[in-house]
Parts: structure tokens; C-alpha cells; sequence
């Protein structure tokens, strides 16, 4: 008698996936990776646009109207406010003190942090504690920064006019003269701002590739000729970010200028005024015209893009000028 074993049936043939959601899924996949990275930065365009570019452009239409603030907008005047501002002598004593502050505290500032940083890179001992250290005047208030240093650079009993007369020289009328306001007033934005832009530096730094520095040594360059032939080279795309946000935030000063005495107005002469300020005592002053004080922000708002294009297109073009040099000893 014979067994027959059965045999499993054959499997049934697949009909063939039709091209259509083939192509379907390929079309999804690359929108997906298109779109993708643009929904995740959407918000913050989405955010800027609310708090950022609505209000430069609704600053705009204020400024081409005479604005009150009661009854608000009123009568549409045109590039008048703009005449108006450019008229005063105000506009531009503003205009020279914001630029005095501005050059007095940046240019060191950068370069401070530059040196701050190349020494926190350095084999120290707690380095967390020294790294941690320059940055705790970033998180001081500067309203609280501001009344400090109006007590330290007093006329009359401060402590720097009291260490000047203690080694025979004339005290200096930080309050009365135009460049020594203006250096105090210096000297308290480089105090906040030198900590925070040497801990840029400093990750910059250590983001340089060390076998540079070991051909460099190997090469018999000393370290002041490692500085400056491959640390500073290396640091010109930072140096170009610090540049650019350090003349935004300068040309916009207000805290430290506005507390610097106890009136809040520039000085007796207004001889600290800033634009700020003047914008402020347009918009909020005895005479408020908001349609003035917006034709101040449009003008400052002008002259913040211009240096910044002008800083950049500077920066840019030596960071293009070519690589580290050949070390020397």
C-alpha cells in the first residue's frame, strides 16, 4: 500500500505593486525632507514676525502721522517728523555721544575678551570656578550695575576720584565733562558684557583643532606667535559675530546712560544723552509726538543697518584675506 504525501500548495503569485503608490511614497518622502527642517525654524519666524518685524513696520506708519497718545493716530504729515528730528540740535549731540559710548566700550571690550579668553583656555587650576566667575556681571541688573558705578565715579566722594587724589592727581568731573561721562559710562558696559563675549571666544577656541597648535610648536613658533598667527586667524568668524552684535547692542544703550544720575536725563548739558534716551524724552517727555520719538527709532534703526552691512562686508573680507600665516619663531 502506498502513502501519498501531500504537498503544500504553491503560493499564490503577487500581483505587481502598481506604480502609482510607489511614486506617491517617493514624492512624500522628498517633501518630507524639504519641509522638514523649515517647520522646525518656523517658530522663530513666526515669533519674530509677531514681536519683531510687525512692530519695525507699524513704528513706520506711526512715524509718517502725527500720534498722539490719547487720541492716537491723527493727521498724516509725511517725512515732516523726520525734518523735524534732523533739525534739532539734539538729534545729533545724541548722535555723537551714542557713537563715543559706543567706540569707547566695543573696541575694548572685544579685545579684552579676546585675551580673557586665551587665558581661561590655558592649564588652570579650577577652571569651572574662573570660566563660571567672568560671567556672574552678565547676570548683575543694570539698573543695579549703573548705580554702583555712579557711586564709584562721583565727583566728589567717589572711589576713583578719591584713589586719584590719594597719589596727588586733580579729581575728574566724571559728571560735568563730556569724555569722562562718557568713559564711566564705558567702563559699566564693558564690565557686563566682557565676561559673556570671552566665553564665546573661548569656545571658539577650544574648537580649533589642536594638531594645528602641535605642528605650530613643532614648527619653533613661541606662544605670543601662535596667538596671532593661528589663534586670531581662527577666530575670524566669531570675531565677525561679536563685532556685529556687540554694535547692535552699543548703538542701543540705555540703562547704563539713563541711571547714571539721579535726574535720568543725559547730564546737565545732555552731554551723556544717547539716541535712546532721545527717543525716549520725545515718547514720554513734556511734548510727546510718538510720531517723532518712531521717526528717531526709523533713523537709529537706518544707521544700526548700515554699521552692521559696513562691519560685515570689513570683517568679511578679511576673514577672506587667507588662512594662518606660516609660524615663525
Amino acid at each position: 500500500m502506498t502513502t501519498t504525501i501531500p504537498t503544500a500548495p504553491a503560493p499564490a503569485r503577487r500581483a505587481p505593486e502598481s506604480p502609482a503608490p510607489s511614486r506617491r511614497r517617493s514624492v512624500l518622502a522628498r517633501l518630507d525632507a524639504r519641509l522638514t527642517p523649515y517647520l522646525f525654524i518656523s517658530p522663530f519666524f513666526l515669533l519674530f514676525a509677531l514681536v519683531g518685524l510687525f512692530p519695525i513696520l507699524y513704528t513706520a506708519w506711526v512715524s509718517l502721522h502725527d500720534w498722539d497718545l490719547i487720541r492716537g493716530q491723527g493727521d498724516f504729515v509725511g517725512l515732516a517728523n523726520f525734518q523735524f528730528v534732523l533739525g534739532t540740535d539734539s538729534f545729533y549731540k545724541a548722535l555723537r555721544n551714542t557713537f563715543s559710548i559706543f567706540l569707547l566700550s566695543s573696541v575694548p571690550q572685544v579685545i579684552a575678551a579676546i585675551l580673557i579668553a586665551y587665558v581661561l583656555d590655558a592649564n588652570l587650576r579650577a577652571k569651572t570656578f574662573w570660566r563660571m566667575g567672568v560671567l556672574v556681571p552678565y547676570i548683575v541688573a543694570p539698573v543695579a550695575v549703573s548705580l554702583i558705578f555712579a557711586k564709584i565715579f562721583a565727583d566728589q566722594s567717589g572711589l576713583v576720584n578719591n584713589l586719584l587724589m590719594g597719589v596727588g592727581l586733580p579729581a575728574v568731573g566724571w559728571h560735568s565733562d563730556a569724555l569722562a561721562s562718557h568713559v564711566a559710562i564705558a567702563t559699566m558696559v564693558n564690565f557686563r558684557w566682557i565676561g559673556y563675549n570671552a566665553l564665546i571666544f573661548l569656545a571658539a577656541m577650544q574648537a580649533v583643532p589642536r594638531e594645528i597648535y602641535e605642528a605650530a610648536i613643532i614648527d619653533g613658533s613661541g606662544r605670543l606667535r601662535r596667538f596671532w598667527s593661528v589663534t586670531v586667524p581662527m577666530l575670524r568668524p566669531t570675531i565677525i559675530f561679536v563685532v556685529i552684535t556687540s554694535t547692535i547692542g552699543g548703538l542701543q544703550i540705555f540703562d547704563e546712560p539713563r541711571m547714571f544720575d539721579t535726574a535720568g536725563q543725559g547730564g546737565a548739558s545732555r552731554q551723556w544723552m544717547t539716541l535712546t534716551m532721545y527717543l525716549y524724552e520725545l515718547g514720554w517727555g513734556p511734548q510727546v509726538s510718538f510720531g517723532r520719538a518712531s521717526a528717531v527709532a526709523w533713523l537709529l534703526f537706518l544707521i544700526i543697518v548700515a554699521i552692521g552691512v559696513l562691519n560685515f562686508l570689513i570683517t568679511k573680507r578679511i576673514a577672506h584675506a587667507g588662512g594662518p600665516s606660516k609660524h615663525k619663531r
